[in-house]
């Protein structure tokens, strides 16, 4: 999707441009920054959640379905926007990030404030039409998302508290989606305890893999403040609690007991973790192992819509 949006600028004319041609080129040069990679992998949290709500498939749930996936989109593409606009300065230090499309593309600090901004009123219309539940849900994720990344917080730079911030947010991104069809009840916050497991662990992976940006920019996550290493492993460990509680889950029968394949993937997910220690933890070895484990829960994800659906 980034690399359609860029593809789209570079075809626009370059020789003295309409003002609605240049119009159309800020437009299509402020979307390329969104990180639509990231923001489509976060997706599937809160959509899992409605699949584990939505009972019986109607055509008129399925377009509520669609209506609340755009503005789940928004409100994460805004959780992104906001963490890159308020971290531009150090992703300019970034060697990683430095020839990323929001370095080059020319948009400056005031066009991403812009663009968050629209993308979180965006995102806040659309969830309203899901429902009061559902849109309060939303404005806690936002609001978590400010005490991450706002410069008047950066709760980013705290250890420990920053991935407690990211515990609470896993388990709101699945049950934003769960709302959408059921009030939130003890069956959704035993199932989204998985979910945010994953969801701190995978930032845990993230740190150790910026881990020396971050030092060189001064910010204190996990792994700057308790070592490379250290915050890699706790992300091991919350991997493993969070398989082993989905798979108590799905032999107490809470999700579908077909779930308790989990455990033969959390082999392959442990046997790739240590490959990665092994390499040494940088950040090609870390990045390699990202799109790995990625892939086993997207496979954990399909089997989730498979078996609850059928």
């Amino acid at each position: 999707m980034q690399a359609a949006v860029e593809s789209a600028v570079r075809r626009l004319p370059l020789e003295q441009p309409s003002q609605a041609a240049r119009g159309l080129r800020s437009l299509l040069c402020l979307l390329s920054c969104i990180r639509f990679d990231e923001v489509l992998v976060l997706q599937g949290s809160p959509l899992l959640g409605a699949v584990f709500s939505i009972g019986r498939l109607t055509g008129e749930r399925v377009v509520d379905l669609a209506i609340f996936a755009a503005g789940s989109f928004c409100l994460l593409a805004h959780v992104f926007a906001l963490n890159d606009w308020s971290g531009m300065g150090a992703d300019s230090r970034d060697t990683n990030r430095a020839t990323g499309v929001l370095m080059t593309s020319g948009i400056g600090h005031k066009g991403i404030r812009y663009l968050w901004i629209a993308l979180l009123l965006l995102s806040f219309l659309l969830l309203s039409l899901a429902g009061s539940r559902t849109l309060i849900l939303g404005l806690a994720i936002a609001g978590l998302s400010a005490l991450y990344s706002a410069p008047a917080f950066h709760m980013k730079g705290v250890p420990l508290l920053n991935s407690a911030l990211h515990l609470i947010g896993g388990l709101l991104h699945f049950l934003l989606g769960y709302s959408l069809f059921h009030p939130v009840d003890r069956r959704s916050l035993e199932i989204g305890c998985f979910f945010a497991l994953v969801f701190a662990a995978g930032h845990l992976t993230h740190e150790a893999r910026d881990c020396d940006a971050d030092l060189l920019n001064g910010i204190r996550t996990n792994a700057v403040t308790f070592g490379k290493a250290g915050s890699f492993a706790a992300g091991i460990g919350l991997f493993t609690i969070a398989d082993a509680v989905l798979v108590v889950l799905a032999a107490r029968g809470t999700v579908p007991r077909a779930l308790v394949l989990v455990a033969a993937l959390y082999a392959v997910h442990l046997y790739w973790s240590l490959r990665t220690l092994r390499a040494g933890l940088n950040f090609e070895s870390i990045r390699r192992f990202q799109v790995r484990y990625r892939a086993l829960y997207a496979i954990i994800g399909l089997m989730m819509i498979v078996t609850v659906l059928v």
